[in-house]
This record gives C-alpha cells, structure tokens and sequence, in this order.
C-alpha cells in the first residue's frame, strides 16, 4: 500500500492559496446579495423567468460560499466573514434596488464573467501549488457560471 499523501502546504503556500479563496468569498456574498435583491425586486414581463432564475442562481451560490469556507478551514485559516471584509476585498459591486430587468441581467452577467476570472486566477495559482481538491471545486464552478452566463445571455436576445 502507498503512503498517505496529505495536503502538506507549508504556512507561505497555504497563505496565498486561502487569500485567493477569500478573495471569492468576498466576491461570492456581494454576488449572492445581488441575485436576493433582483429575486425580491424583479418586475415587468420577464418578472417569473428571473425571479426564479435568481432564486436558483443564489442557491447554488450559498452552497458554493461554503464549500469555499469549509476548503479555506482545511487549510487551518478562517475566511473572512464580515460584510465589511466583503465589500473591501470585493471587486464586484452591489447595486440598489432600483434597476429595471434589464438592467439587473446585464449587472448579473457582469458578476458572472468577474467570478469566472477570479476563478481562473485561483485556479492557476492553485494548480501550480498542487492542491487537486480545491482545483475540481474551481473547475466544477466555471462550468457551472459559464452555463449560466449563456443561458441568461440567451434570455436576454
């Protein structure tokens, strides 16, 4: 039988591994808070399409906030947790309640193409690193942001 093959980071590694996990985290909570104020405040004729495209969109980003929280604890970090830390290190950014459907598909489709850049660059950085289980959850999530980014693209022709 082989040995065990454990994570095995050392602090440096496992340091920027999980600033690059919080960096999406923090990302993660601004887009999740997002799709809760367009499910809430959608109106007009495509109300019940993106009412509950929203709704199945911030659903699976919840589960993905913690799949990214409980990666970083692996590690023996906290991930950041205050709405204060998300709105500093997020380069999304919230909007009011104020927008048209239109308007709310195109800032969805923005966040879309952020999230899938920054996993990306947290891929790449933790592929280079070795680390195979965080690097399925990143892939896993492209696909999955790259799916929905054609499906509400194709919605909104």
């Amino acid at each position: 039988m082989k040995n065990y093959k454990k994570l095995g980071f050392d602090s440096k590694q496992a340091k920027d591994l999980v600033e690059s996990l919080n960096t999406l985290i923090a990302n993660y909570h601004v887009h999740y808070q997002k799709l809760r104020n367009y499910h809430w405040n959608v109106e007009g004729h495509s109300f019940f399409e993106l009412h509950e495209f929203f709704e199945l969109e911030y659903n699976s980003v919840k589960l993905q906030i913690d799949e990214i929280a409980e990666r970083i604890r692996v590690f023996g970090k906290k991930p950041v947790s205050t709405l204060k830390e998300y709105l500093e290190m997020s380069t999304i950014e919230e909007t009011d309640n104020s927008l048209n459907s239109s308007e709310m598909s195109a800032e969805i489709l923005k966040d879309f193409e952020t999230l899938i850049s920054l996993c990306i660059d947290a891929h790449e950085k933790i592929a280079k690193e070795g680390d195979l289980a965080t690097s399925d959850l990143l892939i896993a999530y492209i696909k999955r942001t790259e799916k929905s980014h054609w499906m509400l693209s194709s919605f909104m022709k």
